[in-house]
């Protein structure tokens, strides 16, 4: 008997040491994949947003238009269209930690990818109307001007913010570096020309990605259940299950036994899956939401540092830095706050739906404003100013030519531009009449150049020097204020973000969560994402006044736009995303009717059943 007792105590030990062990590593495994699915969301984010703080370097680089850049940034978007519905579908049945390992693993190749066409091509030449030589440094030298020369989530937050920062810092770093002797170069990261080193940040995002799939190679394909959980608190509660029951059709809730599903019983279930996901009102408006709403901010995130750079004579380093220390932390602070508020005030679905619309009417107006904040022009003599200083803008070519630089024999192709004393850009050295030269590369200055005397006192230096000149320093501070205003924007606008994700979430059946998702990504990214950056690319191209030169002797990159029409043609994502912002809030006030309609009719049933029985 004693034998028989001491043996189911020590069953019931083991028992219990086994379910204590059980209970151990399901918690260290969903600890394990919480920690890789946040380091996968940073990388993923840390690659996208890396990839478009260099559009500018690749533009340059390879001497393409912005619509053409355009093309290339909606290309990730145009891989997902192969395979998001079908993963997104038969990811939530199969083994998915090792699916999204092998995600990790393709955009992983496809970032060292991106970086081959650097070791394919030689050096990066920028063009140039003189001869910058540093095998001697004469006092004065002879210039062209004389001849006819010419030279051939939160987490996820923090991804896109150390995405921006490292294209801020390679965007400062030659793209040669390393292969060049850096003394020869005489352009700066503050010239149009500069070309930073991209390809750099390629192999970097491609080498996080990769081993950001390192962990879902281990992972089980399921955790053992380990029964059924309590319900939560209903204070912290988003929806009530009246408002859930309200505009859900009723199903059979019961929990049934998972059965082993065929491939082919998938395959078949798809179509009617997606007949019922798209038969759900609410889902179908919230997906015209976000598809506008993603369509203007696509467009003004992808071009923003060039219109910083245009509008404000800011660096493509400055802006892109700026972007990820102001703008990003902004975001990632109002989805906090979004989240916060709904938890605060135990908001149901119509709570986070009013949220969503208050903030999208906020945004409305900050981007409104932004539209009107802007600098001058840049002055360049015959482009955006006459010679005699006279303000004009010329789309022809033929305005560079002037009385004091027609004998010079220059090039109207090139642009090497060069700041004079009186304040005015020239685009080359010859076009501003230089006749001598002093110094050899950054260094270099030129002398007796005649265009810079007909705004000048006779006797006053004639000189200029490489680059472009400042703008003017009312500028800085219109800068300023547009940077207050759009970080206040950005934080409004993503303080909407996660009511407007619950909204969505409460809207769709359980079963069909993960499909809902995958055609919501699907399809916001296909009409989104893509078509944005192409068009909105075609139409900054249409403002371009001075274009660059390949070598081969084609048009190349732009290297100055007018700024008034960036501002009316460029600016349009803002007045796209504002516009979208209206719109938004009308299909979310559709929705809101489809969540207020059921809920008055049932306290309207309950009241009139409440006064009968009391005449009664």
């Amino acid at each position: 008997m004693k034998s028989n007792q001491t043996s189911a105590n020590c069953f019931y030990f083991t028992l219990e040491q086994f379910q204590l062990n059980t209970c151990c590593v399901c918690f260290l495994c969903v600890q394990l994949f919480l920690a890789s699915l946040a380091f996968v969301y940073f990388a993923k984010a840390f690659g996208g947003a890396y990839m478009k703080s260099s559009i500018t370097q690749i533009e340059r680089r390879f001497d393409i238009p912005s619509s053409l850049i355009g093309v290339i940034d909606g290309s990730f978007e145009m891989g997902n269209l192969l395979v998001i519905a079908f993963v997104s579908y038969f990811g939530a049945k199969l083994h998915r930690p090792r699916l999204i390992g092998i995600g990790c693993l393709i955009m992983s190749v496809g970032c060292f990818l991106i970086a081959l066409p650097h070791f394919f091509q030689g050096p990066y030449k920028y063009e140039t109307s003189v001869s910058h030589s540093t095998a001697f440094n004469s006092s004065e030298s002879a210039l062209p001007c004389h001849s006819n020369h010419t030279c051939i989530h939160t987490v996820g937050i923090l991804g896109p913010m150390f995405g921006f920062m490292l294209g801020s810092l390679l965007a400062k770093i030659y793209v040669d570096i390393g292969f060049v002797d850096l003394v020869t170069i005489t352009i700066n990261h503050k010239d149009s020309r500069w070309v930073g080193a991209w390809w750099l940040g390629f192999i970097v995002t491609g080498t996080v990605i990769l081993l950001s799939s390192i962990p879902f190679w281990f992972l089980p394909k399921s955790l053992p259940k380990q029964g059924q959980e309590e319900s939560q608190s209903k204070s912290t509660e988003l929806a009530t299950v009246a408002e859930q029951e309200n505009f859900l059709q009723e199903e059979n809730q019961d929990e049934e036994k998972e059965k082993p599903v065929t491939f082919q019983e998938l395959a078949k279930d798809f179509v009617p899956s997606l007949r019922r996901l798209f038969r759900n009102s609410i889902f179908t408006l919230m997906i015209l939401t976000y598809l506008v709403a993603v369509n203007g901010f696509i467009g003004m995130i992808t071009f923003k540092p060039k219109y910083m750079e245009q509008i404000y004579g800011q660096s493509a380093s400055k802006a892109i830095f700026l972007i990820g220390i102001l703008n990003l932390p902004a975001v990632a602070l109002g989805i906090i706050t979004g989240g916060f508020v709904l938890k605060r005030f135990k908001l149901g679905v119509i709570g986070a739906a009013r949220v969503s619309i208050t903030a999208s009417v906020g945004s409305f107006c900050l981007l409104a404003v932004q539209g009107f904040i802007h600098c001058d022009n840049a002055e360049v003599g015959g482009i955006t100013i006459s010679y005699q200083g006279a303000p004009q803008v010329s789309y022809n070519p033929q305005t560079l030519l002037s009385e004091c630089n027609m004998g010079c024999s220059c090039s109207m192709k090139h642009w090497d531009p060069v700041c004079a004393y009186n304040g005015m850009t020239y685009a080359s050295p010859c076009l501003a009449g230089c006749q001598t030269s002093t110094g050899t590369g950054r260094e270099m200055v030129f002398h007796n150049c005649t265009c810079v005397g007909e705004m000048m006192t006779p006797g006053i230096n004639s000189s200029a020097v490489l680059g472009q000149c400042p703008r003017k320093s009312d500028c800085d501070r219109i800068f300023k204020f547009y940077m207050a205003l759009s970080v206040v924007g950005s934080f409004i606008s993503a303080c909407g973000g996660t009511p407007g994700y619950i909204v969505l979430l409460r809207s769709i059946q359980p079963d069909l969560k993960a499909l809902a998702l995958g055609m919501q990504t699907l399809i916001v990214r296909t009409l989104g994402g893509i078509p944005p950056p192409i068009y909105f690319g075609a139409l900054i191209d249409r403002t371009c006044l001075k274009w660059g030169t390949k070598q081969c002797g084609g048009r190349g990159a732009c290297r100055l736009y007018d700024a008034n029409a960036f501002r009316y043609i460029g600016v349009h994502p803002y007045w796209t995303k504002c516009g979208n912002g209206t719109v938004s809030v009308l299909f979310a006030l559709r929705a809101v009717r489809f969540f207020f309609t059921p809920l008055l009719c049932q306290k309207h049933q309950l009241l009139l059943v409440h006064v009968k029985g009391q005449r009664s």
